[in-house]
C-alpha cells in the first residue's frame, strides 16, 4: 500500500490497481484542484476543501463515491461511514468518519473532526485503527492537543497529521511535542504493509504535501 498526501485533506491511497482518494479538492476550493483516475472517492464534508469528486474520473471510469455514514464494499475494499455528532463550520455540515478495510489494514480518516470527545457509539463504529489520519490545525477543528489525544484514544498504531501550514509550522511542531515525537523528518509517501505495522503504537509519520501548481 502506498499513502501520499495532496494537502489540507486529501489523501491518496494506492493497492494494486485500487486507487482510494479521501477528500479531494473540489471548485471553489482554496486549493488547485487535483484530477487523477480513482476506484473509490470518499468525500468527509459537503465543502469545496473536500468534496472535488468530478476530478476522480479517468476516460470512461468513474469512481464509486460514499459521501455519508453507512456500510459499503467496492471491489473488496470495505468502507464505513461513521457520522460525527459535532457539526463543522458555521453551516452546520455533516462530517462522517470513514474506517477503509485494505490489504488487512483498517485505515481511519476523522475528516472534519471539531471535538475530541467521541461517544461510544462513535467509537464502536470505528473500531480498532491501523493508521489514522488526522487534522492538526485548530479553529473549527481539532487542535494538535486533540488531535494527540484523539490518536491516543483510538489506539493507533500509526498517525498521520493534516491540514496545518507546512513542515515548520506552530501546529505541526506542537502536534510533534505532545506525540513525543520531535523530530520526525517529513517524507514523500507511506510505503507500507501489514507486517510493518508490528509492534507499532501511536507512530507519527509526516508526508510532504504535494501541492500542484
Amino acid at each position: 500500500m502506498i499513502i501520499t498526501y495532496h494537502g489540507g485533506q486529501f489523501i491518496k491511497i494506492t493497492q494494486g490497481d485500487t486507487v482510494v482518494a479521501a477528500n479531494p479538492f473540489g471548485k471553489g476550493s482554496q486549493y488547485k484542484p487535483i484530477r487523477f483516475g480513482a476506484r473509490i472517492g470518499l468525500v468527509s464534508v459537503n465543502h469545496p476543501d473536500y468534496n472535488g469528486v468530478d476530478n476522480l474520473s479517468h476516460g470512461e471510469k468513474t469512481p464509486f463515491i460514499i459521501s455519508g455514514p453507512g456500510d459499503y464494499e467496492v471491489g473488496g475494499v470495505v468502507v464505513s461511514g461513521v457520522s460525527a455528532t459535532a457539526p463543522f463550520g458555521k453551516e452546520g455540515l455533516l462530517n462522517t468518519i470513514y474506517t477503509i478495510e485494505l490489504e488487512g489494514m483498517r485505515l481511519c480518516m476523522l475528516g472534519a473532526l471539531a471535538m475530541s470527545e467521541l461517544s461510544s457509539e462513535m467509537l464502536q463504529g470505528i473500531g480498532a485503527v491501523d493508521i489514522l489520519f488526522t487534522p492538526i490545525s485548530g479553529g473549527d477543528l481539532l487542535s494538535p492537543s486533540d488531535a494527540e489525544k484523539v490518536a491516543v484514544l483510538l489506539g493507533a498504531k500509526i498517525v498521520i497529521p493534516l491540514l496545518y501550514d507546512g513542515a515548520k509550522s506552530e501546529q505541526l511542531s506542537t502536534f510533534l511535542k505532545e506525540s513525543g515525537a520531535e523530530g520526525v523528518a517529513p517524507v514523500e509517501k507511506l510505503t507500507i504493509k501489514k507486517k510493518d505495522l508490528e509492534g507499532k503504537e501511536g507512530e507519527v509519520v509526516v508526508l510532504e504535501a504535494l501541492l500542484h501548481a
